[in-house]
């Protein structure tokens, strides 16, 4: 048992690092896939708008009270908050409990998804978006969902990809590979973007790139729905999740947490802003609808590669990279109960990681199997809450548990940490112009609490 309670602690290896990492955690799925499907959905620029003002008034206070909270208690949350409170049973003794349950039932779904982005990057290099029509992609999207095989494959790929990571330690597994990882996705996302911003019409006299932009960037506020900005912004960030507790854990008291907190944020919520000059020009190009939902990047963009120069290309790429983000949130979900587990359970690293993948890898299964369209599938058929399993998993992580952890959080603040006491604990050791200020106490105290409230009651 390499690592049990007792050793001495890890820790990051470099500022520059952790802050990747954290950011490498939060700039996943979210940015890339959801943040487009939602934006097209509830108002182009509202929306857009909405969710930047979440982030930064909501999003920042409880992203550095989690962070803030590790690195005051020096342990995993399930272990640490409960010495912090003396032993006593306390609802935040529920923080790291569901916030590990939530990282495991979200990684159940995510993982499959990240899946399918590596299977579509195989696509788009085999030329399988060639001459494709909206009719095509659908097909071709139903018939991978037809293929519980193929899509176990891949999950597995996934699965042991991100055992290898983490079991290296957070030196050496999750701090170097997001430090590697993090530069290449930003790299391939202003290459994706610029690329996107200077297409031509497919058609003469067409919609052109700089209408997608105009219509990204304007507000809509008829189509608006504050409920879906506000669980973007915490599913993006990665709020409720009990991630940033454990990265917090790892610092040192000298550490800048509203500084590093603001930059992670400002580089999460950079990445879905120029995701969406990824897809939005080129949609408008190429006649689809910005629309189109959850199936935006499944079956719209692949119609877009396949008509535009070097879309091969371009479409491998643009999948990488969707799936690489995926690859690095789902190190930060992995670690969170790999962690804590290890330390609860008093066991190695190695293998509490493993542990943790073979418990999402099984719950998997069911979603995966779920996803069958087949009339005669039993598996698609049994309904949980009026879903199937797949989708019941992330109404359940992401509709509730992360919602009731981050409720948790926020009262764990107000009422126990006290504002005064977190505002002092934050700012140790800050060094730059960003602090946390006094005069927002009434805010993060009341208005964040609410704000949290109507999430869990809307996702209820």
């Amino acid at each position: 048992m390499s690592e049990q309670v007792g050793q001495k602690r890890e820790t990051w290896g470099s500022r520059i690092g952790f802050i990747l990492s954290a950011a490498g955690f939060s700039i996943g799925l979210g940015n890339i896939w959801r943040f487009p499907y939602l934006t097209g959905t509830y108002g182009g620029g509202a929306f857009l708008l909405v969710y930047v003002l979440i982030c930064i008034l909501i999003g920042f206070p409880l992203f550095t009270a989690e962070i803030g909270l590790g690195r005051k208690i020096k342990r995993t949350p399930i272990v640490g908050i409960r010495e912090h409170t003396g032993g006593k049973t306390t609802p935040a003794n529920l923080i790291g409990w569901v916030g590990c349950t939530a990282c495991i039932v979200l990684m159940a779904y995510y993982m499959v998804i990240i899946g399918w982005m590596f299977a579509y990057a195989v696509e788009s290099v085999q030329g399988a978006f060639h001459g494709a029509t909206p009719a095509s992609t659908k097909a071709m999207f139903d018939e991978l969902m037809r293929s519980p095989a193929k899509m176990a494959g891949y999950t597995l790929f996934v699965v042991f990809a991100l055992g290898i990571t983490v079991t290296q330690g957070v030196k050496d597994g999750v701090e170097r590979t997001c430090k590697f990882l993090l530069p290449i996705l930003g790299i391939m996302l202003i290459v994706l973007a610029v690329n996107s911003a200077m297409m031509k019409p497919a058609v003469e006299g067409g919609r052109t790139a700089l209408d997608g932009l105009k219509w990204y960037l304007t507000p809509d506020f008829s189509k608006l729905s504050w409920e879906a900005a506000l669980g973007q912004a915490f599913f993006s960030i990665g709020i409720g999740i009990a991630t940033a507790v454990v990265y917090g854990s790892y610092l040192g008291s000298d550490s800048d947490l509203p500084m590093d907190s603001f930059w992670v944020i400002s580089m999460d919520t950079g990445f879905a802003i120029v995701a969406g000059v990824v897809v939005f020009p080129a949609l408008f190009c190429y006649g689809m609808d910005p629309t189109s939902g959850f199936g935006l990047v499944f079956e719209a963009l692949p119609v877009i590669f396949g008509q535009m120069p070097g879309g091969t290309i371009w479409g491998a790429m643009f999948f990488i990279l969707a799936a690489l983000a995926g690859f690095t949130s789902g190190i930060g979900y992995l670690e969170a109960p790999a962690a804590s587990f290890a330390e609860y359970f008093k066991v190695s690293r190695k293998a509490s990681t493993w542990g943790v993948l073979l418990v999402m890898f099984l719950l998997g299964i069911p979603a995966i199997l779920s996803l069958n369209p087949d009339p005669a599938n039993a598996w698609a058929a049994y309904k949980i809450m009026g879903r199937d399993i797949f989708n019941f998993f992330d109404h359940l992580s992401g509709d509730i548990m992360m919602p009731v952890c981050a409720i948790l959080v926020a009262l764990y603040l107000s009422f126990d940490w006290k504002f005064e006491n977190y505002r002092d604990d934050c700012n140790l050791g800050a060094k730059g112009f960003i602090r946390i200020p006094g005069w927002i106490s009434l805010f993060v105290s009341y208005c964040i609490p609410l704000a949290l409230i109507v999430i869990l009651y809307r996702g209820l």
